[in-house]
């Protein structure tokens, strides 16, 4: 389904590759770009009524390649150490697990896909962070805990949830 909104999405994509030049104008102009892009495309897709599965999964997984696309480039050039990088995407891996288990346990066609106020902190934060590694360098440790505490409560629902359905699977044998 391609409408306006899905296409915003599919934009961030693209600007991931200004990474690839050092130029830290380039890199902050994708990264503000990145994040008006994403605050248009949920906008535009309410006001216009244009929002579906698609676009509900697109705005998120866009989301994250950017930012791994990023981490990535900069981990290479030695702007940032491997745990920074795992700190800023352990949330996403933990909510990207929890996916992965709700859809082997048959779940995800219950489970709705929507954005959340975390998310959308978490991803305004990231995007913080990248531009200020670009323009800065290096960032103390106390920049990334706000990361590693979101990804620690992922975590802790991730594994709330498992417990639940093993429970609940029990109760269903027995």
């Amino acid at each position: 389904m391609l409408t306006w909104p899905n296409i915003l999405s599919l934009l961030r994509m693209p600007l991931a590759l200004f990474f690839f030049q050092e130029n830290p104008f380039y890199r902050v102009l994708a990264i503000v770009l990145a994040m008006v892009t994403d605050i248009l495309d949920g906008y535009l897709a309410r006001k216009y009524r244009q929002t579906s599965t698609v676009g509900a999964w697109l705005d998120p997984i866009t989301d994250k390649l950017f930012v791994l696309t990023a981490l990535l480039i900069l981990y290479h050039e030695e702007r940032l150490l491997l745990w920074q990088a795992a700190a800023m995407l352990g949330r996403d891996f933990a909510v990207m697990s929890f996916g992965a288990y709700l859809t082997v346990r048959g779940y995800l066609t219950e489970y709705r896909v929507k954005a959340i106020m975390w998310g959308k902190i978490t991803t305004a934060l990231q995007f913080v962070v990248l531009i200020t590694l670009v323009l800065y360098g290096a960032l103390p440790f106390y920049f990334y805990l706000p990361f590693i505490a979101f990804s620690l409560l992922a975590l802790r629902e991730l594994f709330c949830s498992w417990k639940t359905s093993g429970v609940r699977s029990l109760k269903q044998k027995v």
